[in-house]
């Protein structure tokens, strides 16, 4: 949790400010019971009105004071809150964006919005609660018990006794409630896994019917948060009237003895009222102290679950010797590949061998799970390569930085995802600074730029989130337009061209070639492996065969049995 609230380096003088104010009020609290005796006993029992009006007269002015101070505190303590929450959340998102796909694996999407949400809202504040009355109550209970004991020693031992017992039971229950407040932010994560699945999903949802399944599903998700928030409530809320009960005794204890001593001469009145009143105090700051701790143990779950997000280690960086690249030519070389996803020991690949020349064009082609998008992961290096190397340029992609190797390569993922925002913004997104001359082009040759002028605001047109607005077609068009804008070296298209009918794939294919670039397209479509200069069929992870269209009907049977399954008969399995 350190490296959380280290965050708060830089609000140092805020925070002292805020804290000297939370002083000030904490010392006017302090000693206006302490004045208070001072009126009853030199003032109203000696019926001395001047002795009256000077200490009631001190006491309006520091109170004024003291109001003030409470102006200016809660000014810092939100601006530190606010700007604490601010940091917290960028450091956050920056931390995720540097997340490789093998560390997005470690945690769900639900749970990283939960983190960024609802567990920095927790910290945030906690903070503001930290400056503005966190500090304060706890000082209350010490500085009211040592001015008790001030006033008068024998009195104030009751308090002495009972507040270092309330405290060690207030200590227990944060313990408990921290750990207890951990399984609730999980099944809050759960909770919104559920809504985040529901939401993207409510099309599917409607058109199988599944409606009663999903609130079910999310019934239980739901329930299962409702149990667990209402046991570790249970828990809190137990403290204050424990606090309360033990506080009234001892209250009552010092009315007993105070009556006792006052009779014996023992005690002036004055001091049994101010011990009363310091009692009274402490009992106050005991009632936000049970609302703190409980807030407290939140914020500690809280504070972890975001620590654990910003001490992951990063699995995938450049390397010290690691160099830019500022030209790429295309050649693409894999020699002796295997690889398998970090946690699991199947490999996906195994000793896979090829080269694709720049400029030309390789169709992969292969049964769903025989590797073919593992195989796509690895050239802008999403993942690193367990065994073997992938070299472009006869350069291993380890030795070149990421962000160098990443901007020559175009590539367009087998879902078409899009953001919210205009058609314009969706395609520049691919290149930073891109021109409008460079987004109708790219459209132009992803054959999406006739459709988009049919549209009332042409490329101003908003698109939905995900592109709910639009055709699969349409999106996945979109989709390589954004990729072409970035004029690459190196295109990956996987199966990107599923959505199209033969003749706008067919135009697509041929605008394609005015790219001096090496494409890689993952295919089902015998019609588009056709139009490539190389091809390569996997199965199980393995490279059965290579060669163009006319080499792998004469010499593969399993590449002729697709050909067969597509123009007329054979075996269905990679139609």
């Amino acid at each position: 949790m350190s490296n959380v609230f280290s965050l708060l380096k830089p609000y140092r003088i805020s925070i002292v400010i805020a804290i000297f104010f939370m002083f000030v009020e904490l010392v006017v609290d302090l000693l206006q019971p302490l004045f208070m005796s001072k009126i009853i006993d030199n003032g109203i029992l000696h019926k001395d009105l001047p002795v009256v009006m000077t200490w009631g007269g001190i006491m309006l002015a520091i109170s004024f004071f003291a109001f003030i101070g409470g102006i200016i505190n809660s000014f810092y303590a939100s601006h530190v809150s606010q700007s604490f929450g601010y940091d917290i959340r960028k450091r956050l998102f920056i931390k995720i964006q540097s997340f490789s796909f093998a560390n997005f694996n470690q945690y769900p999407t639900s749970s990283l919005i939960t983190r960024m949400t609802n567990d920095i809202t927790q910290i945030q504040s906690t903070v503001f609660m930290s400056l503005r009355i966190m500090l304060r109550a706890p000082l209350m209970v010490i500085g009211g018990t040592v001015m008790a004991l001030i006033v008068n020693f024998k009195l104030a031992i009751f308090l002495a006794i009972i507040i270092p017992l309330l405290i060690a039971f207030l200590i227990w229950a944060m313990n408990r409630g921290t750990r207890q407040f951990q399984s609730v932010q999980k099944r809050l994560d759960s909770v919104n896994g559920v809504i985040r699945e529901n939401l993207a999903g409510i099309r599917l949802i409607k058109a199988f019917l599944r409606k009663d399944f999903e609130v079910s599903r999310f019934k239980k998700a739901n329930e299962d948060l409702k149990n667990q928030t209402v046991s570790v409530l249970r828990l809190m809320e137990t403290t204050m009237p424990v606090l309360l009960l033990v506080m009234n005794l001892g209250i009552m204890g010092i009315l007993w003895f105070g009556n006792v001593q006052v009779h014996s001469g023992e005690t002036k009145v004055g001091e049994v009222v101010a011990i009363i009143n310091y009692a009274t105090r402490i009992t106050t700051a005991f009632s936000p102290l049970s609302f703190i701790i409980r807030a407290f143990s939140r914020a500690k779950a809280s504070a972890g679950r975001i620590s654990d997000v910003l001490e992951t280690d990063i699995d995938l960086f450049d390397q010290d010797d690691a160099t830019s690249i500022k030209k790429v030519e295309g050649n693409v070389e894999f020699a002796n590949v295997s690889f398998r996803y970090p946690g699991t020991d199947e490999p996906v690949l195994q000793n896979l061998s090829f080269t694709a020349d720049a400029g030309q064009t390789v169709a992969i082609m292969g049964a769903t799970g025989s590797g073919k998008s593992s195989l796509f992961q690895l050239i802008p290096r999403l993942y690193d390569v367990n065994e073997g190397a992938v070299f472009i340029d006869g350069r291993d992609i380890r030795t070149v930085k990421l962000d160098s190797l990443r901007k020559q390569i175009g590539y367009v993922p087998q879902e078409a995802l899009l953001f919210t925002g205009t058609i314009r913004e969706n395609i520049a997104w691919g290149k930073e600074g891109a021109a409008m001359e460079e987004i109708i082009k790219a459209a132009k040759n992803a054959q999406i730029h006739e459709t988009i002028c049919k549209l009332p605001d042409q490329y101003e047109t908003i698109i939905g989130q995900k592109g709910v607005n639009l055709s699969g077609g349409q999106k996945q068009r979109i989709s390589i337009a954004r990729a072409l804008v970035r004029n690459p070296k190196i295109l990956l298209l996987d199966d990107s061209t599923s959505a199209l009918d033969l003749k706008t794939e067919a135009r697509l294919l041929a605008c394609l070639k005015n790219y001096t670039c090496t494409t890689f397209i993952i295919t089902q479509k015998i019609s588009t492996a056709m139009e490539a200069d190389n091809i390569l069929l996997l199965e199980d992870g393995r490279l059965l065969t290579k060669g163009t269209h006319e080499e792998l009907l004469k010499h593969s049977s399993l590449y002729k049995q697709i050909f067969q399954s597509q123009f007329g008969k054979g075996d269905a399995r990679y139609a």
